[in-house]
């Protein structure tokens, strides 16, 4: 960006800028405030969220392992932290077309062990969270979506910009534009969950990534019901692997019963899949048919829907975390421990490691470095050692299929578990964009219609998420080349941009007698999920921000 660009936009000072509103960001900004109070001096920390309010964009299962939060703030009973249910009954199952065989819990490696954990919205979690560090003097400024990232004379970054509001799909200004506003700190803590616009920029230009392997992510589909009170059994938990998906597609189910008669239900499907006419949000929605699940479901009501890409790639996959001027933290750098399908703890501790850097570099006379002492932070704490244990659970899964895979990554954690696991780290091979094998090549999946009971279609299912965004601005899923969906994935892949969605924004539509095939892109269905930056395989969407605001508002998720 030049100097004369700089010059026209608003901008203010901090001296800690944090991108994203999540369990990572808000971690840092109170660790941030907690730091300064304790040694009396005086830092200014911002956090600035693309959602409509802290929560809009977050949705995870979840479980929550308690460990960083106890570390930040100890007293958090007191202080009324939504962690309300405890897990009080665990349970794994692996599913076949009717039926399903439980796996004994002492089968089971101890870090699978969800007891001493709690059943929560991390949405919810993540609300409070901000109260908690405004309340120590962060400031918190939602409807912020951070287009661009700041640069000094030397290449170092100096902060980040929003993007102009009140611009027309044709580019014009309208009677509404208001410019971008720049956020200048001496560090900057990206915190925007996994597949960030803006991480992923800097892990290119600052090739943060030339040592690790590629990253894996899986797309997680997840619905809230309200269910009948009989059949509610709060902090049972149960997890399931198998049906509906084939031996060499990974992935699995959860179920959790919250609070106040509701469970939450999602679907992770690996998005390392191979056959391009697999639809998650179709696999998702008859899984839910399997009468292990549809017994809590049938007579329920679903009141909430949402999609997010999770981070899968482990400690392998993990770039260099800290660039001249800043540092990844949490999913942005990708800290979820995958078996056991957690990954808050380790945003939490992560973005708290990453103030800390900030923090002592600060009281040092230091700025814009790449903070370096997070790094070795990092790798000296718990959260290295938690992943540590499980680098090659992902990378035997896929390379085995569902039953040797599980096998090998069980013996695997147990062997860790018992402090004498492999003395290698698998590499996970090819990005998940380049697995596909042609459709031709595949077998088709005749998928059941939506019976509009336990299973529904995508425009409902968009209605529930709350979606919205101002339908006159700029497409902010772009395209390299706007002839690739056509010419070149329609005939080789059958265009999977329409299945991997799991919201309907990418089609294909024809005239009435099937000719003259287009590619539309439906941009105001998009719940952020990242997807298709991810899996496409021509790599060709470039998943951008839209105006700040837009997108899901996820009430509980």
């Amino acid at each position: 960006m030049s100097d004369t660009a700089s010059s026209e936009r608003e901008y203010m000072e901090y001296d800690v800028v944090i991108v994203g509103g999540g369990p990572a960001g808000l971690s840092a900004a109170i660790r941030l405030r907690q730091l300064c109070i304790e040694h009396d001096v005086e830092l200014s920390v911002c956090v600035l969220e693309k959602g409509s309010e802290i929560g809009a964009h977050i949705l995870s299962g979840a479980v929550m392992d308690p460990i960083a939060l106890n570390e930040l703030i100890p007293d958090w009973k007191e202080k009324g932290a939504p962690l309300n249910t405890p897990v009080v009954d665990d349970r794994f199952y692996m599913l076949g077309p009717a039926g399903a065989l439980r796996l004994p819990n002492f089968m089971l490696p101890p870090l699978m062990n969800n007891h001493g954990n709690y059943v929560v919205s991390l949405g919810n979690v993540c609300r409070w969270l901000g109260e908690q560090a405004e309340a120590l003097g962060a400031e918190i400024y939602p409807g912020f979506a951070c287009a661009e990232v700041l640069y000094n004379d030397d290449g170092s970054v100096r902060g980040v910009a929003t993007g102009d509001m009140g611009i027309s799909k044709d580019g014009e200004q309208k009677d509404t534009f208001t410019p971008g506003f720049e956020l200048r700190g001496k560090y900057t803590l990206i915190a925007e969950g996994a597949r960030g616009s803006l991480a992923k920029q800097l892990i290119d230009r600052f090739e943060l990534d030339k040592d690790s392997d590629c990253p894996k992510f899986g797309i997680g589909i997840k619905e809230i019901w309200d269910i009948d009170p009989e059949k509610h059994k709060p902090g049972l938990v149960m997890h399931s692997f198998g049906w509906p998906l084939d031996n060499s597609t990974g992935g699995g189910s959860f179920l959790y019963h919250m609070e106040n008669n509701q469970v939450s239900i999602g679907f992770v499907i690996h998005l390392n899949y191979q056959n391009p006419h697999v639809s998650p949000f179709d696999e998702f929605q008859r899984f839910k048919h399997h009468p292990v699940i549809k017994q809590y479901l049938e007579g329920g009501r679903r009141v909430s829907y949402g999609a997010r890409a999770i981070t899968e790639g482990g400690l392998q996959s993990i770039p260099k975390l800290a660039f001249p001027g800043g540092a990844l933290v949490g999913c942005s750098a990708g800290f979820v421990n995958v078996p056991r399908i957690k990954g808050s703890h380790n945003a939490m501790k992560t973005g708290m490691l990453g103030a800390e850097a900030v923090f002592e570099a600060l009281q040092a006379g230091r700025s814009y470095d790449d903070g370096a002492d997070y790094e070795a932070q990092f790798r000296s704490s718990w959260v290295y050692k938690d992943l540590h244990r499980v680098r090659n659970a992902k990378p035997l899964w896929s390379k085995f299929g569902l039953i040797p895979g599980m096998a090998l990554f069980g013996a695997d954690l147990w062997m860790n578990n018992l402090r004498i696991g492999l003395p290698f780290t698998l590499k996970h091979g090819k990005p998940d964009s380049a697995t596909l094998k042609p459709a031709d090549k595949c077998k088709k999946i005749d998928y059941p219609k939506p019976d509009g009971v336990l299973s529904f279609d995508k425009p409902s299912s968009v209605y529930l998420s709350a979606t919205n965004h101002e339908e006159d601005q700029p497409c902010h899923l772009r395209l390299k080349d706007p002839s690739i969906p056509i010419s070149v994935n329609l005939p080789k892949f059958d265009e999977p941009a329409q299945r991997y969605c799991p919201v309907g924004v990418y089609e294909v539509v024809r005239d009435e007698d099937g000719s003259n095939p287009r590619f539309q892109i439906n941009a105001q269905n998009c719940v952020h999920c990242k997807t298709c930056d991810i899996k496409d395989p021509s790599q060709n969407i470039n998943w951008t921000v839209p105006e700040g605001g837009g997108g899901p508002n996820y009430p509980n998720m």
